[in-house]
């Protein structure tokens, strides 16, 4: 077991335990609430470009498995938890969350006061973050954390979006027909989609308007995603020409992407 260090731009440290893959990250330090679900946490893309803090005390009790994700692959920049269990007790497991985060080289530590981080970053605000096995130094760290790059103005869809379009799985009796833009959607959505009736046909982030309204859905939603919302330029201007012609409903970031096309 590596040690391990997370700071903050603000000069905040804070030391641990690896339990992942050894190296350096950087992305934004954010927490979530959930008591179970962190294997859906873990490859949500809205979390593309943050360090995730889980504030439950004990995370990994019931492993991972291949099922319970929202999208092909890891998307967190870091892991940070009180105590992460080795004993993966449940029968759907296929791997342990050491060996889930080890294999897709993403960075994992534990025994940090989630408590402590937790309260500071609500007090504080979400900042810049580092966190490494390779560099302990508390000066060093801090340094390289405001360094890093910021999530104002970056857009991180282009990284998370599909690169084609497709239908997802039809459903038994369709009732309606969604087109759904992809900004780095959960794949919970469009399965509670089509277990309503809807069928959902998927389209990236880049869609031009002319070509989801020459679809003729019966309604669009635009996506949770991550990053800055105003960073999107090139979809807002598309929503803008959408607005009056189709029902629109959007998701999380999808939601702000419509409220800055208003």
């Amino acid at each position: 077991m590596l040690r391990a260090a997370l700071a903050l731009e603000d000069g905040t440290i804070f030391y641990g335990t690896s339990f992942g893959a050894p190296g350096e990250s950087f992305g934004e330090i954010v927490f979530n609430t959930s008591l179970t679900g962190y294997q859906e946490v873990l490859t949500d893309p809205s979390y593309k470009g943050q360090i995730v803090t889980m504030t439950y005390p004990l995370i990994g009790n019931y492993g991972v498995n291949s099922e319970d994700i929202e999208s092909n692959r890891i998307q967190v920049e870091g892991f940070v938890v009180r105590e992460c269990s080795r004993i993966a007790s449940n029968f759907r497991s296929t791997h342990t969350l050491p060996e889930y985060l080890n294999n897709s080289g993403i960075i994992g530590v534990e025994g940090i006061d989630t408590r402590q981080l937790t309260r500071h970053i609500r007090l504080a605000g979400a900042m810049k973050a580092v966190i490494s096995t390779i560099d302990l130094k508390k000066d060093s760290l801090v340094l390289k954390a405001k360094k890093s790059i910021s999530l104002v103005g970056r857009d991180l869809v282009k990284e998370v979006t599909s690169d084609r379009i497709f239908e997802w799985e039809h459903p038994v009796k369709e009732l309606h027909h969604v087109v759904l833009i992809d900004c780095g959607v959960k794949w919970n959505i469009p399965r509670m989609l089509t277990n309503r009736g809807c069928k959902v046909t998927i389209v990236p982030a880049n869609t031009k308007a002319d070509d989801i309204i020459n679809i003729n859905p019966d309604g669009l939603m635009i996506s949770n995603g991550p990053g800055d919302p105003a960073a999107v330029q090139y979809l807002i201007s598309e929503i803008k020409q959408l607005i009056g012609k189709i029902p629109i409903f959007g998701i999380c970031l999808g939601h702000q992407l419509l409220g800055l096309a208003l």
